[in-house]
């Protein structure tokens, strides 16, 4: 006899979850959408399976305002081997090159310094990017090297954390679509013995933290009735906008994807996390019109919105 067929929740929130060393992403993301029986979910920047970290996931609605966390600055802790170039940039690839190591903490610091602000980066060849819709890393498995172009991204901050002659820690401040991998490689370049990255965790994306993060085994250790007490609210991802809110007729017509006029008076051309103003509960995001009304810009499902 073949076991039931689980039933599917429509579950609407933020896990902050902490994903372990060894699996992808997308694996994790499916474990958490397992335990919590969610119809939907989305993870909002990927980890490659040796990073380990804050990786949050949205179920049900959340998913349709994700994009604010992917573009959002994010932060790493580091540790770096030099004296190795690898083939992969971390511990997994094989090595390809050694040389001595002969620097001492301020060359390093140096050169930290001068990785930071704006700088530019050639993506790896190990990584999810695609080409011509064939991610790189498959070409790269294949011996395959493909021209990429270098882009532009922020190095905010650069702390050494430790340094222990042959290797060091940092804590890595940066703008989306940094590959600190890269920046380890490129560090090491730069004091003549190259680098690869033995250990990457991800600590803040978009404000959040990983001290607030669980990690799957605890989130699976909870009885099910309990694991929906972990989630936050699907408005702590545009939390950085100001708010406004609708009376009922209003509300309602938002909802229905209606430009409408909020309580307060609303700055022309600016984006404004939406609420009924009855029960406090979000509705979306919208842009105030040069007319002064919220044009919906993504909008709660009507079973998730207020009646």
């Amino acid at each position: 006899m073949s076991a039931p067929r689980r039933i599917k929740l429509n579950i609407n929130g933020v896990l902050l979850l902490d994903k372990p060393y060894g699996i992808s992403s997308n694996g994790a993301l499916q474990k958490a959408r397992w335990l919590y029986s969610a119809a939907k979910a989305g993870h909002t920047g990927v980890l490659d399976p040796l990073a380990t970290g804050l990786l949050p996931v949205c179920f049900g609605e959340a998913t349709k305002f994700s994009s604010y966390l992917l573009d959002a600055d994010k932060g790493y802790r580091a540790t770096v081997k030099f004296g190795a170039v690898t083939t992969t940039g971390d511990i997994e690839g094989e090595v390809v090159l050694q040389r001595p190591v002969a620097f001492d903490r301020a060359a390093l610091e140096a050169a930290i310094a001068a990785h930071t602000g704006a700088i530019s980066q050639v993506p790896p060849m190990y990584s999810a990017l695609k080409h011509q819709g064939k991610a790189l890393y498959e070409y790269a498995r294949e011996g395959i090297e493909i021209e990429r172009a270098a882009r532009d991204v922020t190095i905010h901050r650069i702390e050494l954390i430790e340094f222990s002659g042959d290797s060091a820690v940092i804590d890595v401040l940066c703008s989306k679509g940094t590959y600190i991998r890269t920046l380890a490689q490129d560090i090491g370049e730069m004091l003549g013995c190259g680098a690869h990255l033995t250990a990457l965790r991800r600590t803040t994306t978009g404000g959040f933290r990983l001290e607030d993060a669980h990690t799957l085994e605890a989130i699976e250790a909870l009885p099910a009735t309990e694991r929906g007490g972990l989630l936050l609210p699907v408005d702590v991802l545009v939390a950085h906008f100001p708010a406004a809110t609708l009376a009922a007729g209003e509300a309602a017509r938002f909802c229905h994807g209606q430009a409408v006029r909020a309580q307060e008076n609303c700055e022309t051309m600016l984006r404004f996390r939406v609420y009924h103003a009855d029960t406090q509960e979000f509705l979306g995001l919208a842009d105030a019109t040069p007319q002064g009304q919220l044009q919906p810009v993504r909008v709660m499902a009507a079973q998730a919105a207020p009646k």
